[in-house]
């Protein structure tokens, strides 16, 4: 193969390409909705996290403020965690605008996650938002089926493509060629995108820490690794179809069907095989668990009166004012410990059933190179399912460990004859110990877990490439100028 044959057709190509003058509208207004999604992006994760941020602190400023009081009560009034936007998150919004910011953390009740943007919006958002992410998703493939689609098939309708094999050039440097031409100018628009992400990022207060750089790097060469597929596929499109409108037809095809009918069709699918539960149902099934292990608030319960006969047993005490400890406290931290179980259990298993919803789609991305850029670009920039299930774990831990932390005080502060209920003032301790634990703050995955979590949707975006260059090898040796 002839290295200058192939840079000299790639060249051809790009000059062909700036011949017409479609190309450069289509430029201006896809770099104004490039811009407008990257400062509309940005402007959001910067707002949304300044605005948690700032209600994280009142959260924690309100749990301080709080006077001398019994723990037990200190476990209700509870507290505040709310979910942080990852910096890169103004690059693909992913999942989210529909999951929750916030979540209220109590004793002995597990709160779902609330203030998701979408039930602050109109059911448009269900149509998308404007990304950056969007845009390279789903118009920039359309542009580079529209500037490639011709570009073979045209030179063996008007003969050219004859001539060129006449003058020494092989269908090698021809396909090769033409697919590094449309990759140079597919650039115009993608090295922008990369440009102005990274402006921003330098912009915002985010610290250009070493997960974050790599996740941008990692995110931007998947990208070019998607942009390089859908050049062979144009390229080889174009050489094996007769009529230009036939290639474009194919191409526009191939866009429906890996941009929207498999991705809805992958979902549908998932939840038709693997239904979830209704938000009713789940609730019910963890109380009536709860019912029948016991209530630590009823001291008739048959399984907290066997707890009771069993510690006074160990202690050799006969009644519970006379243990060492508050028994009310030890009381509700076995309360809390069952109910987290219950509901870990509970929540586990439901987590399970997303999963294997979404497992239908990971597997789709082995024949849709759409669904694996779109899965790694939400899971880079912090906004998939994986991400937001990692926010829910984190807040129930410090859930828990403020409860438990709370009963500890009690059994450690309040007199034993003090046996149950936190009313009067007698019964209190130091709001000194609200500042010794610490505040809640959610750390994003690590980059190891991110990648670890998309594996698959990495293996298909690297088996698409060797594919599609398998695919043009082939053609060199089985294409034909007529």
């Amino acid at each position: 193969m002839q290295y200058k044959i192939l840079l000299l057709i790639a060249s051809h190509f790009w000059k062909d390409t700036f011949k017409s003058k479609a190309i450069y509208p289509i430029m201006v207004i896809t770099y104004l909705l490039l811009f407008f999604a990257a400062q509309s992006g940005w402007q959001n994760n910067r707002t949304q996290n300044e605005m948690r941020a700032k209600y994280q602190q009142k959260a924690r400023e309100s749990w301080e403020a709080n006077p001398d009081k019994h723990p037990h009560r200190m476990a209700h009034f509870g507290t505040f965690a709310f979910r942080l936007q990852h910096p890169l998150s103004m690059l693909d919004f992913g999942i989210e605008s529909f999951t929750g910011t916030a979540v209220f953390l109590e004793a002995h009740k597990q709160n779902t996650v609330n203030f998701s943007e979408a039930s602050f919006s109109t059911g448009l958002l269900r149509f998308g938002e404007l990304s950056m992410a969007m845009i390279l998703q789903t118009i920039l493939p359309l542009l580079i089926f529209f500037l490639g689609f011709a570009t073979v098939v045209t030179e063996r309708e008007n003969g050219t493509l004859k001539i060129t094999f006449t003058q020494g050039a092989s269908w090698k440097e021809i396909l090769l060629g033409k697919s590094l031409g449309l990759m140079a100018v597919v650039q115009l628009f993608f090295i922008p995108v990369l440009l102005v992400t990274l402006f921003f990022l330098l912009l915002s207060n985010a610290t250009l820490n070493a997960d974050i750089l790599i996740r941008f790097i990692a995110v931007f060469t998947a990208y070019f690794i998607f942009f390089a597929i859908l050049c062979f596929i144009t390229i080889g499109i174009s050489a094996t179809s007769r009529k230009s409108k036939n290639a474009l037809v194919k191409l526009l095809g191939i866009w429906l069907i890996f941009v929207v009918l498999m991705p809805k069709t992958s979902q549908a699918l998932g939840s038709y095989f693997h239904p979830s539960p209704s938000k009713i149902k789940f609730k019910s099934e963890i109380e009536d668990e709860l019912v029948r292990k016991g209530d630590s608030h009823n001291p008739d319960d048959p399984y907290f009166m066997s707890l009771k006969d069993s510690i006074l047993n160990e202690y050799d005490v006969e009644s519970v004012t006379d243990l060492p400890f508050n028994y009310g406290g030890f009381v509700m931290s076995i309360g809390e410990k069952n109910s987290s179980e219950i509901y870990n259990n509970h929540f586990s298993q439901l987590l399970d059933i997303y999963r294997s919803q979404n497992l239908v789609s990971r597997f789709g991305a082995l024949i849709n190179p759409y669904i694996a850029i779109k899965n790694i670009s939400m899971a880079l920039a912090g906004t998939n399912f994986v991400s937001y299930t990692d926010f829910q774990t984190q807040a129930e831990s410090y859930r828990y460990n403020l409860a438990q932390k709370m009963n500890e005080l009690q059994m450690e502060y309040i007199s034993p004859n003090k046996t149950h209920g936190s009313e009067g003032k007698t019964h209190v301790i130091g709001q000194e110990h609200w500042e010794e634990f610490p505040d809640f703050e959610y750390s994003f995955l690590s980059i190891g877990s991110v990648l670890k979590s998309e594996a698959l949707s990495i293996l298909s975006l690297l088996g698409w490439i060797f594919l599609t260059v398998g695919f043009i090898i082939n053609l060199t040796k089985t294409a034909k100028v007529l």
